[in-house]
């Protein structure tokens, strides 16, 4: 494959690079630092390739958003099914509480059913 001799091209194409790179886990700085050494430009240059990235990752966001929820919940009953099969029923009781906060089930109906504890302080009679 040749490489395009455009230099907004150029600069297209490492843009993606540093965006494909991100979900690696290293740390914006990181990433950065390691994106100059690798493609051989000064910080600054990288830098403002990660500006571009960052404009990119919002607009994914605002187009994900609505359907990141049913994303959760997929890799959520998946990993459920998983653990389930595992034995690792901490990670089934955790996942599970996750999912119940998602489908409304939240802490008063959960505390309907814990016994109440009134009490009731009189003034000492002397």
């Amino acid at each position: 494959m040749a490489r395009p001799k455009d230099p907004d091209q150029l600069i297209l194409k490492r843009q993606q690079r540093l965006y494909r790179r991100q979900s690696e886990g290293l740390s914006t700085r990181q990433l950065v630092i390691d994106h100059s050494l690798k493609e051989g430009i000064c910080e600054r240059h990288s830098w403002d390739d990660w500006k571009q990235v960052k404009i990119w990752n919002e607009e994914d966001w605002a187009k994900d958003r609505e359907s990141m929820v049913a994303r959760i919940q997929s890799m959520r009953l998946r990993a459920i099914d998983k653990a389930m099969r595992k034995g690792q029923l901490q990670t089934v009781q955790t996942l599970l509480a996750d999912l119940g906060k998602v489908v409304g089930e939240s802490e008063e109906v959960i505390n309907i059913k814990a016994p109440e504890l009134n009490i009731r302080v009189e003034n000492k009679k002397s």
